[in-house]
C-alpha cells in the first residue's frame, strides 16, 4: 500500500443536495421505431461493502472485472472506491460514476443529487505523522500525475497535527475499522485547500501504524479482512460529510516484507 493518488474516471464527482434543483437527464430517441418518444439512461449501482472480506471486492481491486462487465451492459454504472480502485491499479471506464462510499449512501436515500463532472480541481492532504523520506515520495507520485497523466493536482498542504491513525477489527462482526484520533487537523487542511485553491476534490494520504504484520499476512494470502479499508472509509467519509466534494484516501506505510505465497486478489497492493 505504497504511494498513490486520487484516481478518476471521465465522470469523477461532486455532488449537491437534493434541495437544490437539479434537472433529470434524458436522451431523445429518434429512431423510426420510437419517434416522440423519450428513452432514459438504464442505471445501475455496485456496492461492495469495505472491510467486511467480501469473497470478491475484498482485497485488492478483485471486483473490477465484475464492474467492467456490469458497465458493458449499462448505460450509466455507479460505484465507489472499494470496488474501482486496486491500490495502485486503475481501469477507467467511461459510463462509470466513481461516488465515495459516503456520498453514494446518502444518494441511495434520495437525500443528495449527483453531479457528472468533465475534471476536477483537486488537493492534496498529507499527514504530518508521515517521514519526510516517505512524505516526498508521496509529493514524487503527485507531480508524476500531473507531468505524465495531466491531472490537475492544484496544491498539497501537510496536516498541522498528525492525525494518529489507529486501525482494528470488530470481534463481534469481524469487520475492520478505525478512527483518527485528531479528525479536526484533518478538517482544517481540507478547508484550507477549498478556500485558498478552489478545490473541488481531495486526495488525503494518512501515516498508518506498521504493526499487525499477522493480520496483513492474512489478507495477503487471501484469507482475511482488509484491516486498513475500515478506517480508510472512516477518513475519506469525515471529508466528504463535511465538504460535500469527493474524497480518496491512500494509507501511508513501509512497504511489505517480499512473499512469494500472494494470493493474486491481494496482489496489486504489492505496486510501488
Amino acid at each position: 500500500m505504497a504511494a498513490t493518488t486520487l484516481h478518476h474516471s471521465r465522470w469523477f464527482l461532486p455532488f449537491t443536495a437534493k434541495s437544490r434543483p437539479f434537472p433529470r437527464r434524458r436522451v431523445s430517441c429518434f429512431s423510426p421505431h420510437c419517434s416522440n418518444k423519450w428513452k432514459r439512461d438504464y442505471t445501475s449501482a455496485m456496492i461492495v461493502p469495505t472491510g467486511v472480506g467480501a469473497t470478491i471486492g475484498g482485497y485488492a481491486g478483485d471486483a473490477l472485472p465484475v464492474a467492467r462487465a456490469l458497465s458493458s451492459v449499462v448505460d450509466c454504472l455507479i460505484s465507489h472506491p472499494n470496488v474501482l480502485n486496486a491500490a495502485m491499479l486503475y481501469w477507467p471506464m467511461p459510463n462509470a460514476l466513481y461516488v465515495e462510499g459516503y456520498a453514494l449512501d446518502r444518494f441511495a436515500e434520495d437525500l443528495w443529487a449527483l453531479l457528472p463532472v468533465h475534471q476536477n480541481k483537486v488537493g492534496l492532504v498529507l499527514d504530518s505523522g508521515i517521514e519526510e523520506e516517505l512524505r516526498i515520495r508521496h509529493l514524487q507520485v503527485a507531480d508524476a500525475t500531473r507531468a505524465s497523466l495531466g491531472l490537475p493536482v492544484v496544491e498539497y498542504i501537510v496536516t498541522d497535527t498528525p492525525l494518529q491513525v489507529e486501525k482494528w477489527v470488530d470481534p463481534k462482526s469481524g469487520q475492520s475499522t478505525g478512527r483518527i484520533k485528531h479528525p479536526g487537523s484533518l478538517l482544517r487542511a481540507v478547508q484550507t485547500l477549498v478556500n485558498r485553491s478552489q478545490v473541488n476534490a481531495v486526495a488525503v494520504v494518512g501515516r498508518f501504524p506498521d504493526d499487525d504484520v499477522e493480520d496483513v499476512d492474512e489478507y495477503r494470502l487471501g484469507k482475511g479482512t482488509d484491516v486498513l479499508a475500515g478506517v480508510e472509509a472512516v477518513i475519506s467519509h469525515l471529508v466528504v460529510k463535511e465538504f460535500m466534494i469527493p474524497c480518496a484516501h491512500a494509507p501511508a506505510m513501509l512497504p511489505f516484507p517480499l512473499t512469494q505465497s500472494l494470493c493474486p486478489k491481494s496482489a496489486a497492493e504489492e505496486v510501488c
